[in-house]
């Protein structure tokens, strides 16, 4: 991943006509001292263009602890995201776009990936005061009044596990099915809770749990809600979420790997500031957004 500049390599000769070579220093060229990352620009809470999202105070934290400069490629979160960003050289140069994507599941197979960060799961998001506040567990959604549950409209992610939930409990007709890729880069998919819950467009909202929880938290025009689901067999809800690098880049990810060790308490409090929903390894609530 790193390149040595001719002038660092003239340099580093002159050094050793004067010194052994125990004492020549290893200098990192100053263009390598710029943590590049590859960030969403319009996709709270993870991150936007005004650096207000966790992945943002996230990758500053890194890059104030390394003492460089920090660089942002923004790209849409969408089919392509990884080629035009991570994997994708500037014209005439063996350097990338960016060197760092902030959040990837673990187990994402377009590069490695470093170790977790967080581990979260899928939450049910709801109004309160609309006769949903006694629901404190997803399953709880199906002790309502099977008349009322009927007419209600359920806000789903495509292809979410919380999909497979749904139509395991006879829900299919309820779901409001939302697109995670529109192509339009105005659209988040925050809007679902920010927007379609809040105006009552649909009636419980069915997101990623950092989705859910922050948009709990920052709430200001109605009260909401966020629960956690818990894994089920044959059902996963939650995940580990770390970050991505390129393949074949050990020393930066063994980089990264001990940034992350070693802030953790910080990382851990940014993500809290944020009301993610942090479970443990066995889906158990860590923190409340609520």
């Amino acid at each position: 991943m790193w390149h040595c500049s001719m002038a660092g390599i003239f340099l580093s000769a002159a050094l050793a006509s004067n010194l052994t070579m125990a004492e020549v220093p290893a200098p990192e060229p100053e263009h390598e001292k710029v943590l590049r990352v590859c960030q969403d620009p319009n996709n709270m809470p993870f991150s936007n263009q005004k650096l207000m999202g966790f992945e943002n105070k996230i990758a500053a934290l890194f890059a104030k602890e390394l003492g460089w400069k920090i660089e942002y490629t923004w790209y849409p979160q969408r089919m392509g995201y990884v080629r035009n960003t991570l994997k994708k050289k500037l014209p005439d140069s063996d350097q990338y776009e960016c060197d760092l994507v902030t959040g990837v599941a673990v187990g994402f197979d377009l590069g490695a990936t470093t170790r977790p960060y967080y581990h979260s799961t899928y939450s049910m998001a709801y109004v309160k005061g609309k006769g949903f506040d006694d629901i404190k567990t997803p399953d709880d959604l199906l002790k309502l009044d099977p008349a009322r549950l009927k007419t209600l409209r359920l806000g789903v992610f495509g292809r979410s596990p919380v999909v497979d939930w749904m139509l395991k409990n006879g829900l299919a007709d309820q779901m409001v099915s939302y697109q995670t890729q529109t192509g339009d880069p105005a659209q988040y998919p925050g809007e679902m809770v920010e927007k379609d819950l809040t105006s009552g467009k649909i009636d419980v909202a069915f997101v990623w749990g950092p989705i859910g929880g922050y948009f709990a938290k920052k709430a200001t025009t109605v009260p909401i809600a966020a629960i956690p689901f818990k894994s089920q067999p044959n059902m996963r809800m939650d995940f580990s979420i770390a970050m991505g690098v390129r393949y074949g880049e050990k020393g930066f990810k063994d980089r990264i790997d001990q940034l992350i060790a070693k802030n953790q308490p910080q990382i851990t409090a940014i993500l809290r500031e944020y009301g993610v929903l942090l479970v443990d390894d066995q889906g158990n609530l860590l923190v409340s957004a609520n």
